[in-house]
Formats: C-alpha cells, structure tokens, sequence
C-alpha cells in the first residue's frame, strides 16, 4: 500500500485562468506565476498516481491569503474526494484571521469529509502560528474532529528557494508546544525540525508529530531518510512527493534504492500513513 501524504490539485478553472488567480492571491501567485509551474487536477493527479502505482493520496490545498478562495477550492477537493474515493484523501485550507470564519469553515469541511487542514502557510497567509489567540479556536476544532494540521516548513539555513518561507523549527516547535494534542505534519522534514529530536525533550514534544518527505530530492541528500529514522524512528516519516511539483515516482525510486530495513521501507511509503488516517474508514483507502 502506497500513500502519497503530500500533493496539490486544484479546480480546472484555476488552471484556465490562472493569471487572474495570480493577480487575486499571494500565496498562488508566488508558486505559480511562471508559466513553468505545473497545476494538476485531481483527473490528472488519479493519472500520475496510476503511472507510479500510487493507491492513494493526501489532495491538499494551499494557503490562500482570503477566505473566499479557501472556501471556492475546497468546495472543489471535497467533490474531487466524492468522486474518488477510494484514491483521494481531502485536505482543505482555512484563513485563521478570519477566526469565526475560519472556525466555521474548518468545520464545514470536517462535516464533509475532509481529513486535515493544509498546506497552511502561515507567514505568506500573514497569521502567527505561535498566537494562540488566533492559533487555539483552530486547534480545538480540530482535536474535536480528529483532524490532522499539515503546514509548509523551512530551513533557517540553505540555498534559497521559491516558497521556502520563514516557518521555522522555533516556529514550530513553540506550536507543537501549545497544542500537544493535536495531530501535525510538518512538510518538507520540518525544515531539519527532527535533527533536533537529539534532544530529550523536544522528542517527547514530538509525540503527535510527522514529517513528510516533500521535494526531499531538491532539499537533502539521500541518507536523510536513515538518519531521520535513527533520530525519531521511521515511523515518524510519511512519504510525500509534492506532485506535480515532483512526480511520486522519483521518490518512491529514491527510498527503494536506500536499502532501508522491509519494514522501515512499508511504513514510510503507506503504513504510517494509515495508522495517521485510522479515522478514515478501511475501505475508503482500499485496505
């Protein structure tokens, strides 16, 4: 059982007119304002997933800066997840400085389906993570409905990329701090967050934390996914290829080549992933 954790799809509309979403929101606009980057619908992600022998996928939004967005590309990830599926799993976004209108639309979402919240991306949506004034309503709602929170990370070190951010391991950790109970992943290896594991308390912090593995061919060499599972154990890593940004396929090549242990390799590529979605009925992930 293959899981993608981490890909992005959005309406066929958004696609066709891309420039005047480019013009309506930052988020989207510093991700795809050339013409070199790829949107993908969920027709196109099922035809992906099908080539790489993907069985299913976490759909994710992205940070949209306004409410109305989040809620127009929702509509379209739940409807996707109804048409497919055993192949689709539905990750909406919010805008938490709406706060009651994030609330509500965190639970509309939750009454439809959706199993999380992501990708957020707190410093292009331009709220705080570490503000529980905004950050707690959030928190809570989604403790209530047993959803997962999947934020962007980035390395406070590095080559500079596109979208790298400022979403910090600090940043980070002082969440994970306020709402222990809630259940994170944190893309893109949390920016090196793991590394830090090393240290006592901070892997007792951990406890509900993932990380997944989202454009790692761009970010670190190989070895990252032993040393990571050495550091916190391989249970805490969940295979994410940010397509169409990166096909699933290179990294499911990349993790079958590492001469990982059978088991270490099974959880990182679907079993840890499933136990993360129990709350997802077994025959919705065609288990």
């Amino acid at each position: 059982m293959i899981i993608d954790f981490h890909t992005h799809i959005f309406p066929p509309w958004v696609k066709e007119r891309r420039d005047e979403y480019i013009r309506r929101d930052p988020c989207f606009s510093l991700h795809y304002s050339s013409p070199k980057a790829k949107i993908a619908t969920a027709e196109e992600l099922i035809a992906s997933m099908d080539e790489a022998g993907v069985d299913s996928s976490v759909a994710l939004n992205i940070g949209w800066v306004s409410h109305e967005l989040c809620r127009e590309t929702n509509d379209y990830i739940l409807d996707a997840v109804s048409r497919f599926p055993d192949r689709l799993i539905g990750f909406c976004s919010i805008q938490p400085k709406d706060r009651d209108g994030a609330v509500a639309e965190l639970e509309r979402c939750a009454r439809a389906g959706a199993r999380g919240i992501g990708e957020m991306k707190s410093d292009i949506q331009g709220f705080d993570l570490t503000d529980r004034s905004i950050m707690k309503p959030v928190a809570d709602m989604m403790v209530k409905h047993d959803m997962i929170l999947l934020t962007h990370s980035s390395e406070p070190v590095g080559h500079q990329y596109i979208g790298k951010g400022s979403i910090t391991p600090d940043i980070l950790y002082s969440f994970i701090q306020d709402f222990p109970d809630l259940k994170l992943v944190c893309a893109h290896w949390g920016g090196g967050l793991p590394f830090y594991a090393l240290m006592p308390e901070v892997a007792k912090a951990l406890t509900n934390v993932f990380f997944d593995t989202a454009a790692t061919i761009f970010l670190y060499q190989p070895q990252i996914f032993k040393q990571v599972g050495e550091i916190i154990g391989s249970d805490k890593v969940l295979f994410g290829s940010d397509y169409p940004l990166i096909s699933a396929s290179r990294i499911i090549a990349q993790v079958q080549s590492l001469g990982l242990a059978p088991e270490d390799r099974s959880k990182i590529l679907g079993g840890n992933a499933q136990k993360l979605l129990s709350g997802v009925e077994k025959d919705e992930l065609n288990i």
